[in-house]
């Protein structure tokens, strides 16, 4: 899903930003975010899915994702701050379409239900592999 939302700069300085929002229901839990800034690099972030959910409601996440609903009412916004060692930015994003989409994907991999999308034998055996070398 493309959605356009806004990085504030400061309390009247903001700049447009595409984000594309995707979801696999092979990761049921993390949901893709790819920043386009025009003119500039394309940035990922990997965020929980239920991590956005509630975020749509109330305050939630810690460290490097944080993300809480907006005062305002029309139109209902919420706030998304991404935080790396380098830089932080605070994003306005809108409610309604995110709020839709997400529970698109929740109808794709219901809540709870994430971890039974694994395979367990496929995972457990790619973390008992011996790592191999090009001189193997």
């Amino acid at each position: 899903m493309s959605l356009d939302i806004e990085r504030v700069l400061g309390l009247s300085a903001r700049q447009a930003i595409r984000a594309e929002f995707r979801f696999s229901p092979e990761a049921p839990l993390a949901v893709g975010v790819e920043l386009l800034v025009q003119g500039g690099p394309r940035v990922l972030w990997r965020i929980g899915r239920d991590l956005l959910h509630q975020g749509l409601r109330s305050a939630t996440g810690f460290g490097d994702v944080r993300m809480w609903p907006s005062p305002s009412e029309e139109p209902a916004t919420a706030w998304l701050q991404l935080t790396s060692r380098e830089t932080a930015a605070l994003f306005e994003i809108p409610v309604r379409p995110l709020a839709e989409w997400l529970e698109c994907t929740y109808g794709l991999v219901p809540a709870g239900r994430e971890v039974d999308m694994i395979d367990w034998a496929v995972t457990a055996a790619d973390l008992l592999r011996r790592p191999t070398s090009d001189s193997d």
